[in-house]
């Protein structure tokens, strides 16, 4: 209890953050169809902010008080099964975090795969992730970054982005004419669904993104732990053990892919925590958190 009294005075301290919220188009939405601009939101149970439909994608820029150019900025993809967005708690809340360690973050609000919104709806997250890195890396100099430092973070389904991201950047799926690397310099990946395996896979996420009736090479393309190469960046993982919602397996099988590869990892296996508990696991005296900043400080 007084370490988790320590991790959140510390947070506490820095309360003055500045932050803007601004679209990541500019001109045509890339796959989508008119479906109208608004975005609806709800309360969930837990008194969370959550969208349920996302036709505009944003990025939401938290930056430190006291920049440090030699710092690295952080992409930000919350989770929600890709059939919410879980934005608050592994969004924003997240973001403060990061700032407050005088990281500059960015909260991706990325579009929900819908067929009747968009086009070739299992790629339209991945488009929005890899035109969001591209902002980040492209406008370095506007927020005082390092175009080299520049990682990924993504919380469950929001995991399966962050690791799809950081394994096939190479993919060009929306050819805005820029010659900007979409890879990202590093990736942190919490409680993440990995795997399209129906044997250890999120059901819920699968069929959002894929569908029920997906074959096996989609699968297999979705599944990151087969997408691992050689260009894969440094990855810390976490993920706590009593996962009921996505198996621990997706994290296991991630880490090992990996370290066949001979791409730096840590992963950080915890007792209990069960799913979703985004920046604090109550149920832990070891803080993900905390860990993440010292392998931070390692790779950078």
């Amino acid at each position: 209890m007084k370490y988790l009294f320590a991790t959140f005075f510390t947070l506490s301290m820095f309360v003055s953050i500045a932050q803007q919220e601004i679209p990541l188009y500019t001109g045509r939405i890339p796959n989508s169809k008119n479906c109208g601009t608004n975005n609806e939101t709800e309360i969930n149970q837990l008194g969370r902010e959550v969208y349920k439909v996302v036709n505009t994608p944003t990025l939401t820029i938290y930056e430190p008080i006291n920049k440090d150019p030699q710092k690295p900025a952080i992409l930000i993809c919350p989770g929600g099964g890709y059939a919410v967005l879980a934005i608050h708690h592994e969004g924003h809340d997240v973001a403060k975090a990061f700032s407050a360690i005088g990281i500059t973050a960015f909260v991706l609000k990325y579009r929900l795969p819908n067929d009747s919104c968009m086009n070739n709806k299992e790629w339209v997250p991945l488009i929005d992730a890899q035109s969001a890195i591209k902002y980040i890396r492209s406008n370095a100099n506007k927020y005082a970054i390092n175009p080299n430092k520049i990682g990924v973070i993504g919380f469950s389904a929001g995991g399966h982005l962050a690791s799809t991201l950081a394994t096939q950047f190479n993919w060009n799926l929306y050819n805005d004419g820029s010659k900007t690397s979409a890879r990202p310099d590093f990736a942190i990946l919490g409680y993440p669904v990995i795997s399209m395996n129906d044997e250890f896979t999120h059901a819920g996420s699968k069929n959002k993104l894929l569908g029920k009736n997906v074959s096996t090479a989609n699968k297999e393309q979705f599944s990151s732990e087969l997408q691992v190469s050689k260009q894969t960046p440094p990855c810390f993982i976490f993920h706590a053990k009593d996962d009921k919602t996505v198996p621990v397996e997706n994290s296991v099988r991630m880490k090992a892919a990996l370290d066949a590869a001979n791409i730096p990892s840590e992963f950080l296996l915890m007792e209990e925590g069960g799913h979703g508990f985004g920046l604090n696991n109550t149920k832990s005296t070891i803080q993900w958190f905390e860990e993440m900043k010292k392998w931070l400080e390692i790779i950078n």
